[in-house]
């Protein structure tokens, strides 16, 4: 029955939320990354420490805390710069979005996931975040539309009111 309920809430939150099927990452986990990325300070090779980088980023991307979220953009953004192959271009370009997507920026990320398409443009993973983003963009624009009809008719009923009241 337990179970029954929170599904319940999970399917309200959901829709209140926009949920999606983007994993979370956990503190645990975000801290045994980071872990494995100072041991990996301590003499490992470049790749071995990007590698650590990356799965510290992708855990901070994927974290429910937005000051974990901005500090992995904030690391992608930097290992944006450095170059890479298109493999890892791609892979970076693909978590900033999810970064973006996460902390609320969902032009930026659409913009990011758009560049990621021109790489590969058949990546499943790519395309599904990118109907996810244009579907919360749609679903934010008719919240917006129906505030501003409601803030409107409040408005109108006041003036027509007020008038009435003058007569």
């Amino acid at each position: 029955m337990d179970a029954k309920i929170g599904k319940f809430f999970d399917s309200v939150s959901n829709l209140f939320t926009g949920g999606d099927q983007i994993p979370w990452c956990d503190r645990d986990i975000i801290a045994g990354c980071e872990r494995e990325v100072a041991e990996a300070n301590k003499g490992s090779s470049d790749e071995h420490r990007n590698e650590c980088l990356m799965r510290l980023s992708w855990a901070l991307v994927h974290s429910r805390q937005a000051e974990d979220v901005q500090r992995g953009i904030a690391m992608l953004e930097a290992a944006l710069s450095s170059g890479g192959n298109q493999l890892q271009m791609r892979e970076r370009i693909y978590l900033l979005a999810v970064g973006y997507y996460r902390s609320g920026d969902y032009s930026r990320s659409r913009q990011l996931l758009e560049r990621c398409l021109q790489i590969a443009p058949d990546w499943r993973q790519a395309l599904t975040l990118k109907k996810t983003v244009e579907d919360r963009i749609t679903k934010d624009g008719v919240i917006g539309i129906g505030i501003a009809a409601t803030a409107v008719g409040l408005l109108a009923g006041g003036i027509a009111a007020a008038l009435a009241r003058k007569k």
